[in-house]
Order: structure tokens, then sequence, then C-alpha cells
């Protein structure tokens, strides 16, 4: 999906954003040529498409990719409306470059880590994975199979994000137009494409949300007193009560609700045990706590 963003021009956020941009379209481009492309993989979307024509017909790249990426925005506008920002459209094109400097003048199509295909994998998991955060964080995307699982969504009732899945997914079967040793098929190559999707989903929640995961817990206690006197004044943490009725008893009990870091939780559960041992906490993990006390919250003008 496209973010539209309105930084004020030349501003320190308008760097900023243009900086996370350029940096995360560089890495995904050195992903591409120097990890993916040598091991003849397509981890989804349009360079997937681009690496495997690469292999089979010995096109470019960045051509490939060029002459997929224009008609899909175009159709994407045209079906689904102005709904790709200019950030979006830059790091589109961007990638292109990058991708085109490497594989012509800079690189090549030689594998940066050569022998070790499953080691080879899981680091260009990672590198898909930071890039496409960093885009992310500058409010755009790069395009290409996310045209088209907006485009599929629109008209099923399938959701955005299995839809991506679904796209990339299939694409990675592309690979399979590869020949292998003698002409055979190697499915060593779908999966290995699979890998990378996975990881590269994983790095890109860390980049986005930082690796630091909340805990938000929600506190039964005859002692809630001592439990909050806990919370406000040795964590120096904020906290809601509020009244429950109990549905087995029908007894009303003061329930401590709180969002709290992982250390934090430990340093709470373990006074908690203390004070009050049969007490119940439930816990769940928050992957994005935003406000006071954690981290801000960060306006966004998207579509």
């Amino acid at each position: 999906m496209a973010f539209i963003t309105k930084e004020k021009f030349l501003s320190k956020d308008w760097f900023v954003a243009y900086s996370y941009l350029l940096i995360g379209s560089f890495i995904f481009a050195v992903g591409d040529v120097m990890f993916v492309n040598p091991y003849k993989l397509a981890p989804g979307g349009v360079y997937g498409i681009g690496n495997v024509l690469h292999h089979v017909f010995g096109f470019k790249i960045s051509v490939s990719v060029l002459f997929m990426e224009v008609p899909l925005l175009i159709i994407g506008t045209i079906i689904l409306g102005p709904r790709f920002g200019i950030k979006t459209l830059v790091s589109t094109f961007a990638i292109m470059c990058f991708t085109y400097l490497l594989e012509t003048y800079w690189w090549g199509y030689e594998a940066f880590l050569p022998g070790d295909a499953m080691l080879n994998a899981l680091v260009a998991g990672i590198i898909y994975g930071v890039a496409i955060g960093i885009i992310f964080k500058s409010r755009a995307t790069s395009g290409g199979s996310d045209i088209i699982s907006m485009i599929l969504n629109k008209y099923t009732r399938y959701s955005l994000g299995h839809l991506v899945i679904m796209v990339d997914g299939c694409i990675t079967l592309f690979t399979l137009l590869v020949p292998g040793e003698n002409g055979s098929i190697d499915w060593t190559l779908p999966i290995y494409s699979w890998l990378i999707i996975f990881i590269e989903g994983k790095i890109i929640d860390i980049v986005i949300d930082g690796m630091k995961v909340n805990k938000t817990l929600f506190i039964i206690s005859e002692k809630h007193a001592e439990i909050k006197e806990k919370v406000l004044g040795d964590l120096r943490r904020g906290a809601t009560m509020f009244s429950a009725t109990g549905m087995y008893e029908g007894t009303e009990r003061k329930v401590i609700y709180t969002t709290v870091t992982r250390r934090e939780s430990s340093i709470l559960l373990n006074h908690i045990s203390h004070i009050d041992p049969k007490a119940f906490v439930n816990i769940l993990d928050s992957s994005q706590i935003l406000g006071e006390g954690f981290k801000p919250i960060e306006g966004e003008d998207s579509h």
C-alpha cells in the first residue's frame, strides 16, 4: 500500500524521509543483485520475476522490472485511484536505478556468499527485511506485487495481508522455470525463496516496531492497593484500575490494567508473587505501544 505524506519540502522531516527511502532502496538492490539473483531465487514481487527472466532469457533485472512496474502503476492508478504517493514512485525508480548500476557497473551477477545456499538465503531475508522496513519507515512502498494484491483485494473477500502472501508465494514458483542440473526441476529454489519471504517479514516487523516487546498485564488481586503502589512507586508506570464482576461467584473485584517493558514485567511479577501468590495475572505481548512513557505517536497522512 502507498503512503501519501506532506513533509514540507527541504524540511528536516523531508530529508529524513527521503534518506530512509534512498538507503532502503539501495539495500534492496544490493540484496537482489548480490544475494538473491546469483542463486536463481525469486522471493516474490516483480524483482522475483525479473530474476527468473534474467536466468531464462538473459534480460537485465532492472529492464524487466521497468516493463512490469510502469504498467502496474498505471493499471493500479486506473483501478484503485490515485493511491500511490510521490515517494512510492521515487522508491520504485530508485530501486531500479540502483539495481541497474549494480548489475551493469558495480558488481555484476556474482554471489557475495558463494557455495552456501542456506546461509545466503538467511542473509538475503535479513537484507530484504531491513530494506523494506526502512522504506516503510519513509511512508512509501516498493510497489510491485503490492499493487497486484491491492487490485485483487478490491474484487475478492480476502484480506490484503493474505493476498500479499499468496501472490508472493505463487511468484516463487516461477523459479521452477529455471533449468536445474541436467535440465531437471530444482525444488530447492522455491523453498529457499519461501524461506527468504518468511525471514523478510520478521525483520520488517523488527525494523518498524523494534526488538523490544512490551507486556500488557491484567491483574486481579485482593491486595490491589499494594500492587498499585509497586506499579506507580517502584516502576513509575501508569495504570488503570476498574471494577469487574466474577461470573462464578458474582463477586466484585478490582482489576489493574498496565503496560510495561519485558524487564519491568519480570520485576512486577516478582513483587506480586510476594504480595499475593494467589493473584490472577493475564499477560499479553504488545508489539507496539504509543504514548507517554513509550514510543511517541507519529502523525501520518495516509490513504
